[in-house]
């Protein structure tokens, strides 16, 4: 997913006219391949891989893929501490994504980077990422991992949107229909570059409704509007890792949670903030982009 720094030029790729995405089932696909984009100039990158789905794009995947352009032209061994990211209208999965990077700036230690997710000429996503040179020091955390059993003794909860993971949760109580904390690990091996890593853990970060206990009848959380996820340590997600979402607030057709993810052994690799639509259900099928029920 990651080519070693200044490795290839822009003149070792076809021209764009010459690329055509394939349409893939995403249930036969690997997740990276389904990640993974195709440099066509410098600064822009197109998915490899596009496929029919009824809901709009899923949200954690344009995330990884706006991550991983950016991660694609910086030095190597600079590695994401944080992302930023709105989503703007509804993308559609069959269709193509167009990512462009602006290289904001290149200091001794850190770079900054900006994204833009085009669909039909259209921006549909942003991000800024900021992206280090890994370093030592203090190492501290003042909150112990939240409690849950071991994922071996709980029952299977099946992901909805995310592919190539499986999950562990606990029952859920009466009148809950989404666990806030469970268990999860991508099924697909990956490799030992930390880019890749944080990418796939940007993916899975918004697989869950972490204001499912604020749901009613009457209403409940929909489409993301932005999210921002804080890198501390490098993790991997081809382990067990602990998701565990904490509703906040709901106010004016929003709501906000906070969230981290642990590692099995306790260390704490990431820490994300979320706001979403919070209105009554809607069973949308797949919009073009450029139409937002915002």
């Amino acid at each position: 997913m990651r080519p070693t720094a200044d490795s290839r030029s822009v003149s070792d790729f076809r021209p764009a006219s010459d690329i055509r995405p394939v349409s893939v089932d995403p249930a036969g696909s690997t997740l990276l391949g389904l990640l993974d984009l195709e440099e066509i100039d410098r600064d822009l990158f197109r998915v490899r891989q596009v496929f029919d789905d009824r809901y709009a794009l899923y949200g954690g995947q344009v995330a990884a893929q706006a991550l991983l352009a950016a991660g694609r032209t910086v030095a190597e061994g600079r590695v994401p501490h944080s992302l930023h990211g709105y989503y703007l209208r509804l993308g559609d999965a069959s269709r193509p994504t167009v990512f462009r990077v602006d290289r904001d700036r290149d200091g001794r230690s850190f770079s900054a980077r900006r994204v833009v997710a085009v669909q039909g000429g259209k921006v549909i996503f942003n991000m800024s990422a900021s992206f280090q040179v890994p370093e030592p020091g203090v190492d501290l955390t003042s909150d112990p991992m939240p409690p849950l059993a071991a994922p071996e003794g709980l029952d299977e909860f099946v992901l909805a949107r995310p592919i190539s993971f499986e999950a562990r949760a606990e029952p859920l109580a009466a009148g809950t229909d989404f666990p806030i904390r469970l268990w999860a690990r991508c099924t697909d091996p990956l490799p030992d570059d930390p880019l890749v890593h944080a990418v796939v853990l940007t993916y899975l970060s918004d697989g869950l409704a972490g204001l499912a206990p604020y749901h009613t009848a009457q209403a409940r959380s929909g489409s993301s509007l932005d999210h921002a996820v804080w890198f501390h340590r490098h993790i991997r997600l081809d382990e067990w890792v602990l998701m565990d979402h904490v509703p906040r607030t709901v106010a004016g057709g929003r709501g906000w949670y906070t969230g981290t993810i642990h590692a099995r052994d306790g260390r704490l690799g990431a820490s994300l903030v979320q706001e979403a639509l919070f209105r009554p259900p809607l069973d949308h099928p797949r919009r073009l982009p450029g139409e937002n029920e915002a």
